[in-house]
């Protein structure tokens, strides 16, 4: 089972929201910037993670998106599900068609694997990730680079 860069980045754009968006919308091209995630794949993710009710937009200067609800009531696996990502490790997508029409003889074994991650993946939710130490040292570092860009005059990509 590999989860694809789509909910990785997905999963990454939401916790950068989570972390920056407490008092103002966040500009995508703020997440782009400090994620190293371009700007028109985040423009595809956010346009599903909004309709799928996970975020809010606001147009105009200071616009931007934030969180729908709290942090804390926003799951992993919800992130993932909302850009149609799945959990799988069957090769046959959970549809027990493995071989020849039937299940292989491992599909228990990745079914059962399956389950343990959406149960671990649901079992974790945005505001327990910003709480991590090793997510607060990383977004120290990614703020301190992205106000040296800022500093030094436009901003670099």
């Amino acid at each position: 089972m590999r989860l694809t860069t789509k909910g990785r980045y997905a999963v990454t754009a939401m916790l950068d929201l989570a972390v920056h968006a407490v008092n103002a919308p966040v500009p995508l091209a703020d997440i782009s910037q400090r994620q190293g995630i371009s700007l028109s794949y985040l423009e595809q993710l956010f346009a599903r993670l909004r309709k799928e009710g996970l975020v809010d937009s606001a147009r105009g200067p200071g616009g931007g998106y934030k969180l729908s609800r709290s942090a804390a009531e926003i799951s992993v696996v919800q992130v993932i599900s909302a850009i149609d990502e799945t959990v799988e490790a069957t090769r046959c997508g959970g549809l027990a068609n493995c071989q020849d029409g039937e299940p292989c003889l491992t599909h228990e074994l990745w079914t059962d694997l399956s389950r343990q991650i959406y149960d671990f993946l649901s079992g974790i939710n945005l505001a327990q990730l910003v709480e991590r130490r090793e997510v607060k040292e990383v977004v120290v570092r990614q703020d301190l680079l992205q106000r040296g860009r800022i500093v030094g005059g436009a901003l670099a990509s």
